[in-house]
């Protein structure tokens, strides 16, 4: 018994031997469901000297190795043979090598081009390099070619910009299948009353519907990452509000700020009045158009956020100018019954009556409203910090 056991002990540590020289990495793997056969075609090809990388966890390189959440992934995306497959940050290609069996084209964007070495050389290898389309620069600052579906295992720290670049962007879409950390999907999931409900998923459902897939281990991935994943499926919407989406943006923004407390709590607060003053256009008597300027923030604030430095600062005129802002504030949120709602638990709907009715008193969030018929803008920068 005692030697079975050492037998099986040495085993293991052969076995993490050759992860960590394979991978340049210290974390282990285990595989579910996988057959050995299969297990082994993977060995050998990672052996291969030629085929040795090392894997950056600070870039998000976290390679998923799970045949079956694999298989699964291109299953759940409804691929047809005639559909062109966008792919972001394809790795070593474990998933580009499946979709390619279904789609008629895949395109991967990848920045590492030690990645993109590996990808060629294994579609390659089955002969597939004709189909496939490698575009070797940042996913966030290259324009997305024409596709019909986004399949891809995202880097956890771009998801959000590139979530905004994929619904608001200018390209039609059927779909995108996408693996994100499993926190950002729960949060992107999230509705209205929600303890998760937040500025993402308003800036997102406005625009699309999202489904929740499957849940993924984080050890189906390597190296392990020091979270599990989700697969969360994202449908652009066939009827979008017609507003200004960088005014939205902006609005939900400060909406959600202190996203518990009440509208009236939210919009009480000094320093959020002069930062809307600031913004609003040049109206009404042109002897009160002089209270927008001298606004200067500092990082010691009272508990209505303005800062020391401003009170001292504060003059009489805007101070009254100030106070009859607040008032006109204070009145558009009695009107539609917004004082004492919270952000977190308001509807789309809810949410645009508001917008609506503040542009309606020409009050801005995000300088002129120029309302869009389309949703032509790639607002990422809109959606973070988050």
């Amino acid at each position: 018994m005692l030697d079975r056991i050492k037998i099986l002990s040495s085993k293991l540590i052969i076995r993490q031997h050759f992860l960590r020289r394979s991978f340049g990495t210290k974390s282990t793997r285990r595989f579910n469901n996988v057959k050995d056969e299969e297990y082994n075609k993977v060995r050998r090809k990672t052996e291969n000297k030629e085929a040795q990388i090392y894997l950056l966890k600070s870039r998000g390189q976290h390679l998923l190795m799970n045949p079956r959440v694999l298989n699964s992934i291109v299953q759940k995306s409804n691929i047809l043979p005639t559909d062109t497959v966008l792919e972001i940050g394809p790795g070593t290609g474990n998933l580009t090598l499946k979709l390619l069996e279904v789609a008629q084209k895949v395109i991967a964007i990848e920045i590492d081009k030690r990645m993109v070495e590996i990808l060629h050389k294994r579609v390659s290898e089955r002969g597939l390099q004709d189909r496939l389309t490698v575009i070797c620069q940042d996913a966030l600052k290259t324009e997305f070619p024409q596709f019909d579906l986004m399949v891809a295992n995202i880097p956890y720290g771009i998801s959000s910009p590139l979530v905004a670049k994929l619904v608001y962007g200018k390209n039609s879409y059927r779909s995108g299948t996408l693996l994100l950390q499993k926190e950002f999907a729960r949060r992107l999931l999230a509705n209205p009353g929600d303890s998760e409900f937040n500025r993402l998923a308003v800036n997102v459902k406005l625009v699309a519907d999202v489904e929740f897939v499957m849940n993924v281990s984080k050890k189906d991935f390597l190296p392990c990452p020091k979270v599990d994943s989700s697969v969360v499926k994202i449908y652009p919407k066939t009827e979008i509000p017609k507003v200004d989406y960088e005014e939205w943006c902006a609005f939900t923004r400060t909406c959600f700020t202190k996203k518990n407390k009440t509208l009236g709590a939210i919009f009480k607060q000094k320093r959020m009045l002069m930062e809307l003053m600031k913004l609003q256009e040049t109206k009404g008597d042109e002897e009160k158009n002089t209270l927008y300027s001298d606004y200067h923030v500092n990082d010691t604030e009272d508990e209505d956020g303005l800062s020391n430095e401003d009170i001292v600062n504060f003059s009489s005129d805007v101070g009254k100018d100030l106070t009859l802002f607040r008032e006109i504030i204070n009145d558009i949120l009695r009107s539609g019954g917004f004082e004492d709602k919270r952000s977190s638990k308001l509807s789309h709907k809810e949410l645009l009556d508001l917008l609506s009715l503040f542009n309606r008193a020409r009050i801005c969030f995000h300088g002129q409203v120029n309302p869009k018929d389309e949703s032509d803008a790639e607002l990422a920068s809109s959606f973070g910090p988050l």
